[in-house]
């Protein structure tokens, strides 16, 4: 089945994130809650979790069950987003503004995702 280019590019992009998690880590760790165990295994397991969602968005057996995935993952990665507004040195530098932008924008996503949803 052919799918619109965007649900292609939503794919990419969860590809991308997911393969930066293994190219610099240090950056995922850096904004990892302190009060989560393991942190670099959840930076690992993270990464995989977003590589292996936007590859099962590319096949229609696998594309539902991706999409309700990446809606779990995108929650879950809220704790960052509100971790990072914590403290500036939580912030890793990010501007105030941009940690406040990025709650909504994860909204945004999680409704772009659910867009791709049979009703």
């Amino acid at each position: 089945m052919t799918y619109p280019w965007h649900l292609y590019f939503m794919a990419g992009m969860y590809i991308f994130a997911g393969t930066m998690h293994f190219i610099k880590p240090k950056a995922y760790l850096r904004i990892m809650p302190r009060y989560l165990p393991n942190p670099k295994a959840l930076v690992f397991w993270s990464g995989v979790a977003e590589v292996v969602l936007g590859v099962g968005l590319c096949f229609s057996s696998t594309k539902n069950i991706s999409i309700y995935g990446i809606i779990v993952m995108l929650a879950v990665f809220l704790l960052v987003h509100f971790y990072m507004l914590s403290s500036e040195k939580a912030s890793a530098g990010v501007p105030k503004w941009i940690l406040i932008l990025r709650i909504p924008l994860q909204f945004g996503l999680m409704y772009w995702a659910v867009w791709y949803l049979p009703l």
